[in-house]
């Protein structure tokens, strides 16, 4: 089954990513050869995890948690979901 997978890194910041193999790309990043984002930012930890049925669902769930920022993507890893809206951007238009 697909991932989409949280990593916390040594610096404190997130990598986002999916994968079909959760724990052959767990073992490729603690290696340092996950993705050169986390290879010099180890050691990494799985900090969240959700699993879909297909790897499209997978990588656009990716593509979504990408362009969160991090108050939004701690409030995802802290399971405080009812948080999520309100840091949600603001589309304003004029009228």
């Amino acid at each position: 089954m697909p991932f989409v997978y949280m990593l916390r890194c040594a610096d404190g910041s997130f990598y986002v990513g999916s994968t079909r193999n959760l724990d052959a790309r767990m073992d490729q990043h603690a290696s340092g050869k996950g993705a050169r984002y986390t290879s010099t930012r180890l050691p990494v930890e799985l900090v969240f995890v959700e699993e879909f049925a297909n790897i499209g669902d997978a990588y656009a769930r990716e593509k979504q948690l990408q362009g969160w920022g991090r108050a939004k993507r701690l409030k995802l890893i802290e399971q405080r979901y009812e948080d999520l809206p309100s840091l949600a951007k603001k589309n304003f238009r004029k009228e």
